[in-house]
């Protein structure tokens, strides 16, 4: 019998009294800092010269090749359970000898509207001063987007025109109801003509050969080095800074970072760099503070760059360490919760519940940030405790809004002995109080590193992943599939993945059902010519053409293939409409599984992979075989 949850002689709050005074040197236990994660965000291509003309749409949206401060959930953008003393492990180490580029792209200046283009105000038309026309200009080109429907958006948006706008503008703009963007937005959606198309890809051709390479160690290396240009922010879910302008970026805001002996980028004309640094423990390029939520951004190596593959093998082989020490660590926190320390209840059941879930750790939000949280700062309110739910024993109910604003929603049965030290961590908490008031993400990592070194949560989470991945390409690959069917399967693995994870996305229902319209007349229209062809076999079987009949039987079986094809690609559209499977596929699943599986099963890696991630994973194609296992 435990003492502690089991002795009917002691009321649970003096049990829960007894635990807190012998750990009474926990609390005093000094927070760490920790690496702020980036919140993830949909950054708005204002301008079409911002994407080099080989980029490739993924299938968020989003686009390859764009610089690694608008990119999304990448391990570079470690969540907060990244602590500082991995960054000082990290910097005994440099990362190169020399390093020399020529600095980063900025945005082109702004370009006014003809003089055609207007904008009205409570039914008059007015003239904008430049800034607070580029400014408009922004919020116009989202006029049909979702978020401007968003009260949030909307106020935050309207304060912050303001602040760009003359006095005289300020004096007359004073309701954001009676602003009317419809003809700014039509001009701005307009299609562009060649001409205009042809100038710009001539130009970030130029661009690409000036700007987009550096030379480090001696090699030249492609880089990402285009710096967002002005935008209004959008994030993820409810969040409260929606709306707000992304200002544009100069050269006094831009901390470059070089060789020592290397010739220091020039800074554009009139301007001067906010400092050089010659820092050989990191591998960006420049820096800079975002001014909406006051975060540091990067320019740094084109993923498909030799020292960002070696990044992103060690951090898999680090999942696959843990794969090998996993069963020891299951067996400690298991044992530790039967612990007579509060601290270490609450840490084993946390990290329970990281290797069972794959939660993110979570740290402090400031009162302006979204009230988002992960598993060492979740609260009372997050959880419910259920005996019995839906023929389930011991059933916890997480809700709680998790990174990026996503809502983590999830109804688990735990083992018995979990479910009650929940009750007893609850006990005599109001609901805003924290779950795990003897925890914190610097104290976990701590624990993890001391269970393994360079373990963090999303180490757990990276192995999770990879493991869910091979165990469902296992289960669900035929080897008698249609190359077509395989693709299916491998979604279907990758989304088990991408629902462990909680990497959902929000496809607007316009743009979900347009899809489907469009896959829908695909369809009818083979299915048409099938119909047709098929007459015309028993035409030329009635008049005993045979050549006319063979060639109508091979259009018959092509058109039928082509159809299989699409019903699939209907099939997996539907599916996947409410999971990010980039997310999980590009950042948390071993590419080499999905290499193997390629060359296993006669699956083309392209069917997988674009033509820039087949660049970034490249290590990982001339690595894996088809026996590779993680």
């Amino acid at each position: 019998m435990e003492n502690l949850v089991k002795n009917e002689q002691e009321s649970p709050k003096r049990k829960k009294r007894k635990i807190e005074d012998e750990d009474e040197d926990g609390d005093r236990e000094e927070e760490e800092e920790e690496e702020e994660e980036e919140e993830e965000e949909e950054v708005l291509d204002s301008m079409a010269l911002w994407f080099t003309n080989d980029e490739e749409e993924d299938e968020d949206g989003g686009r390859d090749g764009f610089s690694d401060e608008c990119e999304t959930e990448d391990e570079d953008d470690d969540d907060e359970e990244e602590v500082v003393d991995r960054e000082k492990k990290k910097q005994k180490d440099p990362k190169w000898s020399s390093l020399e580029h020529k600095g980063p792209v900025f945005a082109p200046p702004y370009e006014r509207l003809p003089e055609t283009v207007k904008f009205w105000y409570n039914g008059e038309e007015m003239r904008l001063s430049e800034e607070a026309e580029e400014v408009a200009c922004l919020y116009a080109k989202m006029l049909d987007d979702e978020h401007t429907t968003e009260e949030v958006f909307n106020k935050n948006f309207f304060e912050d025109w303001r602040n760009v706008m003359t006095d005289e503008e300020k004096g007359k703009i004073t309701e954001f109801e009676k602003c009317n963007f419809k003809d700014m937005n039509t001009h701005i959606k307009r299609e562009k003509t060649d001409e205009e198309k042809l100038a710009l890809k001539e130009k970030n051709d130029e661009l690409l050969k000036e700007y987009g390479f550096c030379k480090i160690d001696g090699r030249k290396e492609k880089i990402e080095n285009k710096i967002e240009p002005p935008s209004l922010f959008i994030g993820r879910g409810e969040h409260p800074k929606m709306g707000r302008l992304k200002k544009r970026v100069e050269a006094e805001d831009i901390i470059i970072n070089c060789g020592k002996d290397s010739k220091i980028p020039k800074p554009p004309p009139g301007h001067k760099w906010k400092e050089v640094r010659h820092d050989q423990s990191v591998s960006w390029l420049a820096s800079w503070i975002g001014n909406v939520q006051n975060k540091t951004k990067y320019i740094k190596l084109d993923p498909s760059s030799k020292l960002k593959g070696e990044t992103d093998k060690q951090k898999y082989e680090t999942a696959r360490k843990l794969h090998k020490n996993i069963e020891k660590i299951r067996k400690d926190y298991r044992d530790d919760w039967k612990s007579k320390e509060m601290r270490i209840r609450q840490r084993a059941v946390a990290l329970y519940f990281i290797d069972k879930l794959a939660l993110r750790a979570g740290n402090e939000k400031d009162e302006d940030q979204a009230d988002t949280v992960g598993c060492c700062s979740l609260r009372v309110e997050h959880i419910e405790l259920h005996e019995q739910k839906d023929d389930k024993e011991h059933v916890v109910v997480f809700d709680f809004l998790g990174k990026d604003s996503i809502r983590y929603y999830n109804e688990v049965p735990v083992e018995k002995r979990v479910f009650k030290n929940l009750q007893l961590f609850m006990d005599n908490k109001a609901p805003g109080d924290d779950l795990f008031d003897r925890l914190n993400t610097s104290i976990m990592n701590k624990h993890l590193n001391d269970l393994m070194e360079g373990l963090t949560a999303k180490v757990f989470r990276t192995y999770n992943a990879s493991w869910t991945l091979q165990q469902q390409l296992d289960l669900l690959t035929n080897e008698d599939d249609t190359v077509a069917e395989k693709i299916l399967s491998y979604n279907r693995a990758n989304r088990a993945v991408a629902i462990l994870c909680n990497h959902q996305r929000s496809v607007p229902p316009e743009v979900y059902k347009k899809n489907m319209e469009k896959l829908k007349e695909k369809i009818d229209a083979i299915r048409e010519q099938i119909s047709e062809g098929e007459r015309k076999v028993k035409e030329a079987q009635r008049d005993a053409k045979l050549d006319s009949d063979k060639k109508e039987k091979e259009k018959e079986t092509k058109l039928k293939h082509q159809l299989a094809e699409l019903e699939i690609e209907k099939r997996n559209s539907n599916e996947n409409k409410t999971e990010s499977l980039n997310t999980s596929k590009l950042d948390y699943n071993d590419p080499r599984i999905t290499v193997a599986w390629c060359k296993k099963y006669d699956v083309p890696i392209e069917k997988i992979y674009t033509k820039s991630q087949m660049e970034r994973f490249g290590w990982a194609i001339v690595e894996a075989g088809p026996d590779y296992r993680f």
